[in-house]
């Protein structure tokens, strides 16, 4: 056997063309556990907190949304949205999502300077969403939407992406997961969770400005197109109806005669049939197991997987 064929010396890692989340970020939180009062009460956090997490611990004064903050599985915070933001003595008014929970720190969540720029962040966020909530699937559990209640926000000081008539097409071509741009409010957890957590490399940060978007590490155009494996992680993690796993799109759309998601949108891309079906080895268990028992009761090879989109071509497994 040829050495030379098959070496790997200067191969690249698999890895390399995959742009990260926050999987190479330095940690953000405190080095030691940290006593901290917020609004009067003091707290207590393990070490590697931020000041979220003190004030997540006590009922606060108001409300503070940290919605590019998911306090989980390593994802976020970013300080992309800076809806978190709580006044410190020591420091002034700073982002508590990324802000370390440093031992004596006395934090207020409702003074002046806080709330005024919680209330305009979130109204910059509110600025580049599609506020059609009645069409939307995660109406009633969306924590843009609870953010936006909470806050008692009625009319966005700087208006809404509805009032901006440039809608991206609705990204309908996945089997399992529908993307709305429209509804994006770029707080990257969906990025994080593909390539820091499930390490597919699937999504991306792209373009700048007002063009930024969820794009496809591999270029591609669509959902149907990219890599994804149809985990559906993003979906999850996502705070707003940008990412919804299909079936449950419309969920919890308001009925409106003649008025749905994708046509108060405009356009949609559409599945084009050569979708693969569930990808991840638990999902082609999980399908072969439900195949076999529908075999079994029906004696005949049963219908389509009850739950599971069926791939007009037949589908392809790898």
């Amino acid at each position: 056997m040829s050495s030379e064929s098959h070496d790997t010396t200067d191969a690249p890692p698999l890895t390399e063309d995959i742009a990260p989340g926050t999987a190479t970020d330095p940690p953000l939180g405190s080095a030691d556990r940290a006593t901290v009062t917020v609004d009067g009460t003091e707290v207590t956090v393990a070490a590697g907190s931020t000041l979220i997490d003190a004030v997540e611990a006590v009922d606060t004064d108001d409300s503070v949304p940290a919605l590019c903050h998911y306090g989980r599985e390593g994802i976020g915070p970013r300080s992309e949205c800076r809806t978190c933001m709580v006044e410190t003595d020591a420091h002034g008014v700073v982002p508590a999502c990324s802000f370390p929970a440093e031992d004596g720190a006395v934090v207020s969540t409702d003074a002046d300077g806080a709330a005024t720029a919680r209330s305009v962040n979130l109204d910059l966020v509110l600025s580049n969403h599609n506020l059609r909530c009645t069409t939307c699937g995660k109406n009633g559990r969306c924590e843009l939407q609870d953010a936006a209640i909470e806050e008692d926000v009625e009319e966005p000081r700087y208006g809404v992406f509805d009032d901006r008539d440039a809608y991206e097409p609705l990204d309908d071509t996945s089997s399992f997961i529908q993307i709305d741009r429209n509804k994006c409010i770029l707080c990257n957890r969906c990025v994080e969770a593909c390539n820091d957590v499930q390490v597919e490399g699937v999504l991306r940060m792209e373009g700048s400005g007002q063009d930024t978007r969820i794009g496809f590490q591999s270029d591609a155009e669509t959902m149907e197109a990219s890599t994804c494996v149809s985990c559906g992680h993003c979906a999850t993690v996502c705070p707003t109806g940008s990412l919804v796993e299909k079936g449950i799109e419309d969920a919890t759309t308001i009925p409106l005669p003649g008025f749905t998601q994708k046509n108060s949108i405009g356009k949609a891309y559409e599945n084009t049939g050569r979708s693969k079906g569930p990808m991840t080895p638990k999902k082609r268990a999980q399908r072969a197991k439900e195949e076999a028992a529908t075999e079994n009761e029906t004696g005949d090879g049963g219908d389509a997987t009850p739950g599971v989109p069926e791939d007009p071509d037949g589908g392809e497994w790898p």
